[in-house]
């Protein structure tokens, strides 16, 4: 069974809510993520997304968007995002990682290809921002193969006949994403998202995890009484991008102390 299933049923045995945390790939030095990636696990983290660097990362706020421009200007690529994750793998084969990012960068590689390097870095999951359902399978198909999951995003504006069609495409979990708008937004309506969430789930039994506007233990906790992890980003990049003269040890520190209020916030919801 894939990482990412093991642990969202893990984490539903045990009654408590996953916290989802993502970084962009050599933000804000190549040095930082490595060593960020495990102190997110040893904090709580039970799922990592790591952003693959994109010149038009066109869903990310200004926040992120930057994380993206500082990665780009330390070379960072998608094979050297697959070289972190094989990193990664030599001492942790427990936490999934998922590649987030854009659909140019796996299209150039090809779909076989970057299954296959994906698999062999020991990447988990997928997901692919601007690649709409009606062109996914081609590469789904490729995914599969190699037991990776394709995880999709749905919107608050999503129709439900669409919201059907992309959860029988979906693997993992679905990522709703909780407000109009870009990543790092604010103005998170609790009563919307859980209406909507009530509704995906008469759709699919996939999990479903909730980011864009999770700012902290209190919206955390919000968001995560009727979803069964979240998503958080922003904070965590703009943290980093911060501290970019920092050593990276620093940096992950840093991080781990935004992380730690929500986790503990997430376990207070342990049923």
């Amino acid at each position: 069974m894939n990482r990412i299933n093991q642990t969202l049923e893990k984490t539903r045995q045990e009654g408590r809510k996953a916290l989802v945390t993502y970084i962009v790939c050599g933000d804000p030095v190549v040095d930082a993520t490595l060593v960020t990636m495990h102190k997110m696990v040893a904090s709580g983290v039970d799922i990592i997304e790591l952003g693959v660097p994109f010149s038009d990362p066109m869903a990310e706020g200004p926040v992120i968007a930057l994380g993206h421009e500082r990665a780009l200007a330390n070379k960072t690529s998608l094979k050297s995002t697959m070289a972190v994750v094989k990193a990664f793998r030599e001492t942790n084969n427990d936490t999934p990682v998922v590649l987030m990012g854009y659909a140019n960068p796996v299209e150039r590689m090809g779909y076989e290809v970057f299954a296959q390097r994906a698999s062999e870095a020991g990447g988990d999951g997928l997901l692919t921002v601007d690649l709409p359902p009606e062109e996914a399978e081609p590469l789904n198909e490729q995914l599969k193969k190699v037991g990776i999951e394709n995880i999709f995003l749905i919107a608050p504006t999503t129709t439900k006949d669409r919201a059907q069609q992309i959860a029988n495409l979906a693997g993992g979990f679905l990522y709703y994403v909780s407000l109009k708008g870009v990543t790092g937004a604010g103005h998170l309506d609790v009563g919307s998202v859980e209406a909507k969430l009530a509704e995906l789930r008469q759709l699919t039994d996939l999990p479903i995890c909730v980011g864009f506007g999770i700012k902290d233990a209190q919206t955390a906790k919000a968001i995560a009484k009727t979803a069964d992890g979240a998503v958080v980003g922003s904070l965590l990049v703009d943290k980093m991008g911060a501290l970019a003269e920092q050593p990276a040890e620093d940096i992950a520190d840093a991080v781990v102390d935004l992380i730690r209020p929500i986790r503990e916030g997430l376990d207070e919801l342990k049923s």
